[in-house]
């Protein structure tokens, strides 16, 4: 029988689905990083990484999520636990390798300490969506290209450690989503002159990185990347299929309908 689960709360709605779902699990968030789980959740310093290996302890934790967008907060060293001073040499140099880096680091730390790793899509199966999703509008040939080729792009930046997404019009990349989100991608290729598109609306492709730990940092969407996605004047939104959270599938269904651009999910 699998012990008690810990749900490590970031930012977003998934640290919020996954406490419902799991309500005996010890909810854990951190000093300096937003989280919608404030309230309900024990809060801890990152400074003192010490207190939340002994508190997963004495809750009888043995397996542990990440869930949400973990931000980055400045750390004060002076407020160092022995903990995090054993373990700051090994995060330093992996902050600078990139998020996938990173987010392995963080995993191998607590696997060190005893404690087993799963991920979301493990947990709340239903959420990554399997072959055959086709929400809206069929794509035009043209935007089935951009579709190969917002693909090909994401496989040739995954040993660069960069984003989860691109966007593509006319085989022309309009932008790659890099440490400021989805969002904010959309926002910018939003201001792309209609004369560098070439005639064509384009797509927006969303997948992890090739060889990516899907335990931490998986790809998710909800309503508000589709209304973003149409805000941009995109086509649509194209996902690799079965490795990319969709949160609140009946919303997102609706944005779909309402806002006339489609929803596809493909094998990469």
């Amino acid at each position: 029988m699998a012990g008690r689960l810990a749900i490590l709360a970031c930012g977003g709605a998934l640290p919020v689905q996954l406490a419902a779902a799991y309500p005996d699990a010890m909810q854990i968030t951190l000093n300096g990083i937003p989280s919608e789980l404030v309230g309900t959740a024990q809060s801890f310093q990152l400074e003192k990484f010490g207190t939340i290996f002994d508190a997963m302890r004495t809750a009888g934790v043995t397996r542990m999520v990440f869930a949400g967008h973990l931000a980055r907060p400045p750390l004060d060293p002076a407020l160092f636990d022995a903990t995090m001073m054993r373990i700051a040499p090994g995060l330093m140099q992996a902050v600078v390798k990139g998020d996938d880096a990173l987010l392995r680091h963080i995993i191998g730390i607590f696997e060190a300490e005893g404690f087993e790793v799963v991920g979301a899509h493990e947990l709340l199966p239903d959420l990554a969506v399997s072959a055959g999703l086709h929400l809206g509008p069929a794509p035009t040939t043209a935007e089935e290209a951009d579709i190969t080729r917002g693909f090909d792009i994401l496989d040739g930046l995954a040993p660069l450690d960069l984003g989860q997404g691109c966007a593509v019009a006319g085989g022309l990349c309009l932008g790659i989503e890099t440490i400021q989100g989805t969002d904010a991608i959309l926002r910018y290729i939003g201001t792309t002159p209609e004369a560098l598109k070439r005639g064509q609306r384009g797509v927006y492709v969303k997948a992890p990185k090739r060889g990516q730990d899907l335990r931490v940092d998986m790809p998710a969407i909800g309503a508000q990347t589709i209304e973003a996605v149409a805000d941009a004047g995109l086509a649509g939104l194209v996902i690799a299929e079965g490795q990319v959270l969709v949160l609140g599938a009946d919303r997102v269904k609706s944005a779909v309908e309402e806002r006339g651009i489609f929803l596809i999910s493909r094998s990469v």
